[in-house]
Order: structure tokens, then sequence, then C-alpha cells
């Protein structure tokens, strides 16, 4: 029997504060943030995609669009969103943001070779000392996903689980203010 596709839900409808505008449009290498991001799940080898998206047109992607009317709310907002439109086949689910440059195809196949070896628990990249993402999670975590709330991810549940740590010393370089995309484009 072959295995379900992993499906991939990228995390983009923050409104970006501290950069002054949503980062997931901001264009790096001819492309922007949500596109590459959408492009590295893709060839990761993940599918479906799902793009969360706070308003605006993100333009063509090769992933199912979802508008986060709640988004002010928080990330939790989008994790919910994007899990609840989930196929029912899924026994897992990947995700990702926008903000973090060093994520490549390669690492998300390494964290998918991690979950594959475990699959009943979740995979997470290791930085700063924590866990976060990319991070896989397994079905049995999706209605906790479901049920999160206001700001924050799913690093509580990671870090309560003991789930398996990639390293990803890069991962804590995200993309936050103007001056991280200052340091990027350098």
């Amino acid at each position: 029997m072959i295995p379900a596709p992993i499906p991939a839900v990228i995390l983009a409808a923050g409104s970006g504060r501290r950069m002054g505008g949503p980062k997931a449009m901001l264009k790096l290498d001819g492309e922007t943030l949500l596109q590459r991001a959408v492009r590295i799940a893709g060839e990761a080898g993940f599918s479906p995609l799902v793009a969360v998206v706070g308003s605006g047109d993100p333009g063509p992607l090769a992933a199912r669009v979802l508008h986060n009317t709640k988004a002010a709310e928080g990330m939790a907002s989008s994790i919910r969103l994007g899990i609840a439109a989930l196929p029912a086949e899924a026994d897992r689910v990947l995700l990702l943001t926008v903000d973090q440059v060093s994520v490549d195809p390669a690492l998300l196949q390494r964290l998918l070779a991690l979950s594959t070896a475990e699959p009943d628990r979740p995979a997470a990249c290791a930085y700063a000392e924590t866990l976060g993402i990319p991070a896989v999670f397994p079905r049995r975590l999706f209605p906790e996903l479901l049920d999160l709330s206001g700001d924050h991810g799913a690093k509580a549940i990671l870090l309560r689980e003991g789930a398996t740590g990639l390293p990803f010393p890069e991962g804590d370089a995200d993309l936050d203010t103007p001056e991280d995309w200052a340091r990027l484009r350098r």
C-alpha cells in the first residue's frame, strides 16, 4: 500500500507589525516569501499544500489558498484554519512559516524522514535551545492543534510530546524587522 502524501500548511496570515507590512509578500530572488515557502514544501514532496493568508491577493500559488479573516487573533487562528482544511486521509501535517529563509527542500525532507521513522510522534526543528517549526505533527494531535488560541503556535505541544528534534541552528534567524530584511538582502 502506498502511503498517503503528507500535506503542508504554510502560515502566512500575519500582519508583519514589526516589519511594517506582511512578510509573506516580501520578494526574495524574484518570488514572494509565500511563493518560496510553497515551492520549497512542494519540492520536498509534501502534498497537498495549503497556504493560510491574511487579507489581500497572494498572487499565483501552487497551493490551496485560505483567507484567515481572524488573523488578528494570532497564529493559532491560522493553524486551526489550516488543520480544519486537511483531507480526511491525512495522517500527518507539516506546519511552516514564510519567514525562516534558511528552510530548504533538503531540511524538510530530513524532517519528513524523522517523522516517517516514528509516525506517531511529532518531529520538529531544534534551534535556540528549543523545538519549533517547521514541524510535522501526527493526526492524533490534530484535535489539540484545532484547540489552540491566541498568538501562540504549537511549541508547547512539541515540548510536551518530546518531539524528535532535527538540528537546525539557522531556524532562529527569522525575518521580523526591516533590519533583519536589510541584513538578508546584503
